[in-house]
């Protein structure tokens, strides 16, 4: 009987952890500007904006400002720049859970 206990409480423990891993959203790589300026997108000033298989979100979790200058030459406003993100589609909006901005890549001559 103790074993049996013991089998079920490690299954359960196992389980446990195999549905943790499952539920850990995985990091993809994305085109990151500002909605208006480059993705052409209706809203009310300059916001940070996604676009994730042809489609944009509009992101809720960072800011257009919080990556530099928006406005400077390599700019969100300006220039539309590769993101490795984390987070998920909801309402029609990206809610960011990690936003890094990529390094551009050097031009060749």
């Amino acid at each position: 009987m103790k074993q049996l206990a013991t089998l079920i409480f490690l299954f359960s423990v196992a389980l446990a952890s195999a549905q943790d891993k499952k539920e850990q959203p995985k990091s993809q790589i994305v085109e990151a500007a500002c909605g208006q300026c480059q993705f052409k997108m209706e809203g009310h000033g300059c916001e940070l904006a996604v676009r994730i298989d042809g489609k944009t979100y509009f992101v809720d979790g960072t800011s257009i400002d919080s990556h530099g200058d928006a406005h400077a030459n390599d700019g969100f406003c300006a220039a539309v720049r590769k993101a490795e993100v984390v987070g998920k589609v909801e309402n029609n909006r990206f809610k960011v859970t990690s936003f890094k901005l990529l390094p551009k890549k050097s031009e060749s001559k």
